[in-house]
């Protein structure tokens, strides 16, 4: 009986790592193939899938900044990249520290109305963004924002699906006790957030902050509706595209190389941020 428990249990285990593996290929196959044909050319790509880079890597990269290129030749990659980074990186700021600071309020404070306002921002996470779209871009005409980069970057402090998470994290990870000896002793409310509440939430910020970020960098939608015809605010998804439907030049070999150049900035921040994950959830067991 025994010896039978024992094969059961290995067998489930081999079944348990081969899945795991499955979806690990799954997983980073696209990226892989992504970065093959960044080094393809245009006439590789399109005969069908490789799995053995090329040589042309750094021929693709430097076709980017080809002056014949219409689409390059009004705005660089460079500049796509940094309009993408003027954006993304206060856009991420802001919904973090805010996000944590109304789930901080709801969490911390009874007062009247608090399950009124969770239901409101329980209700906004339903609500998609091209149905707010159009009053946004009313607003933006109104405040004369309409054409810059405000309109990504203010919208990101009422971020509710930073609140629903931040919040569900300090009911479990926040010490009210915690909270009312630092008021006995004399601290601010805001001291109390900046310097005890936040480093306590510092594996929920570091999710959080990775959400946001990929949000952030990989939206098209918004910015190629408020930011315009002005190619010099392009952000870096809007350069990718404005290189794959280009319908006179297209070379494969360059769209992959800007999509490479796109996400690069997105794994850098991943793994800047996992050790905080790691340490949180490394904190979780231990305190189990």
């Amino acid at each position: 009986m025994d010896n039978t428990a024992e094969n059961g249990s290995s067998v489930a285990k081999i079944v348990r790592m081969v899945i795991c593996i499955i979806f690990c290929i799954m997983a980073v196959l696209p990226f892989y193939i992504l970065i093959i044909n960044s080094t393809l050319r245009h006439a590789d790509i399109a005969a069908g899938i490789k799995f053995i880079p090329g040589t042309h890597f750094f021929e693709n990269f430097k076709n980017l900044f080809d002056p014949n290129n219409q689409i390059v030749s009004t705005f660089s990659l460079f500049e796509a990249f940094r309009n993408s980074l003027i954006i993304t990186v206060p856009a991420t700021i802001l919904q973090i520290y805010f996000g944590s600071l109304t789930a901080y309020a709801l969490t911390v404070y009874n007062f009247k109305g608090r399950d009124f306002a969770w239901g409101l921002i329980y209700g906004i996470m339903m609500i998609p963004t091209q149905v707010s779209i159009v009053g946004l871009i009313k607003v933006t005409k109104l405040t004369h924002m309409f054409g810059t980069f405000w309109p990504m970057i203010l919208p990101a402090i009422a971020a509710p699906t930073t609140v629903y998470f931040m919040k569900q994290y300090m009911e479990n990870g926040l010490s009210i006790e915690v909270v009312e000896a630092a008021r006995i002793d004399g601290c601010s409310e805001f001291s109390i957030f900046n310097q005890i509440a936040l480093p306590l939430m510092k594996p929920a910020m570091a999710t959080q902050a990775i959400f946001a970020f990929v949000a952030s960098w990989n939206n098209l939608y918004t910015p190629s509706i408020l930011l315009g015809s002005n190619r010099q605010l392009s952000t870096l998804p809007m350069y990718a595209e404005a290189i794959r439907a280009n319908d006179k030049r297209q070379d494969f070999g360059q769209v992959y190389t800007a999509l490479l150049c796109a996400i690069l900035p997105i794994i850098v921040a991943y793994f800047a941020l996992s050790k905080y994950i790691i340490a949180g959830v490394a904190l979780g067991g231990v305190k189990e």
